[in-house]
């Protein structure tokens, strides 16, 4: 055990809002929790065999990878942790998709990945980390079409999953976090105030002319690092905000991430529509209570969102404009046709 140091490129251990991280790294600390976890399970004990900081917000929220050897196996767990406390709720989610038709056998190939167990001490819950693909680098592929109506199919089963989350998510506040956000960019391009301002009065009409669908379970951060490919099976990562609200949302949001990702990686907005609109038929097909009324609102919101995200990146800085002159188009059509 004292041969196994964490990697901490971020120095998480110095944060005053998560001291805790501090004993998250320590591996004897670390080994005792396991050993309790195995105990209070009634499963196989786990042997530590390295620690590392793979993510992390200051303040926030920290992701760290333990690398354990299970029942003989060589495992490898992602513990969750944040500030403002342990995320029972989200543990709990998982654990019901896991046993509901989401776990590694399911037939439809359709996954999560296992929860494993919570740490309160660290303010932790823990999954085990499955090897595989983020979508993002298959859907420019030539399996790219398939793979979103695969993906498609995944977004609406979790939407039928029936599992009825503690939050909704409106079109009010989805309109609320983009003038915050853009705000911001008013703040950094003082020159665009005026066309950012157009821009959210289009976007505030275009929300109130969109139909209300029936609401339902929503993954509400849908999008291509989402989805993990393993093989045959696809596995839906991430789902933090798991709320009640709009099917069209996670289409809307998933469509958008892929239209930035054309313009970014492909040089044209338009160059993987194919696969966006086979996630969007494929969808609609299945039944979701979604239009492509409704799901073209949501990626124009999205993209618009996305104008503020590209100044976080100096690489996409150089992006900017693009996307607030792509929303401008897509703005000016849609409400034409209101």
């Amino acid at each position: 055990m004292t041969s196994i140091s964490a990697i901490d490129p971020f120095d998480v251990v110095s944060d005053a809002k998560m001291p805790f991280l501090a004993q998250a790294l320590h591996p004897e600390t670390v080994q005792q929790q396991f050993n309790q976890l195995a105990l209070w399970q009634n499963t196989h004990p786990m042997q530590l065999q390295a620690i590392r900081v793979i993510r992390y917000k200051p303040g926030r929220r920290c992701l760290i990878e333990y690398d354990v050897v299970e029942n003989q196996s060589f495992v490898t767990l992602i513990g969750k942790t944040r500030a403002k406390g342990l995320d029972r709720c989200s543990f709990r989610l998982m654990q019901l998709l896991w046993h509901n038709g989401f776990d590694a056998k399911s037939s439809d190939r359709i996954s999560v990945p296992e929860p494993v167990g919570i740490l309160p001490q660290f303010q932790m819950w823990l999954q085990r980390k499955i090897a595989g693909t983020l979508a993002t680098d298959l859907l420019p592929k030539s399996e790219g079409v398939d793979l979103a109506k695969f993906i498609a199919q995944g977004a609406y089963k979790l939407q039928q999953a029936n599992i009825v989350p503690r939050r909704s998510h409106t079109m009010t506040d989805e309109l609320k976090i983009l003038g915050d956000r853009l705000s911001q960019v008013k703040q950094l391009y003082p020159h665009w105030s005026q066309r950012i301002e157009r821009l959210l009065a289009a976007c505030d009409f275009l929300s109130s002319a969109t139909p209300e669908s029936d609401t339902r379970g929503i993954h509400r951060d849908f999008y291509p690092d989402q989805v993990l490919v393993a093989g045959d099976r696809i596995y839906l990562l991430d789902l933090d905000l798991y709320c009640i609200g709009d099917p069209s949302l996670d289409i809307g949001n998933f469509i958008a991430h892929i239209t930035e990702q054309s313009l970014r990686t492909l040089g044209h907005e338009d160059a993987l529509i194919d696969r966006e609109e086979a996630a969007i038929a494929e969808f609609i097909r299945l039944g979701g209570a979604a239009t492509q009324t409704t799901i073209q609102a949501y990626k124009t919101l999205t993209l618009a969102r996305h104008i503020y995200i590209s100044t976080l990146f100096p690489e996409r800085q150089k992006f900017t404009e693009t996307l607030l002159e792509l929303c401008e188009q897509r703005l000016s059509l849609a409400l034409h046709c209101v």
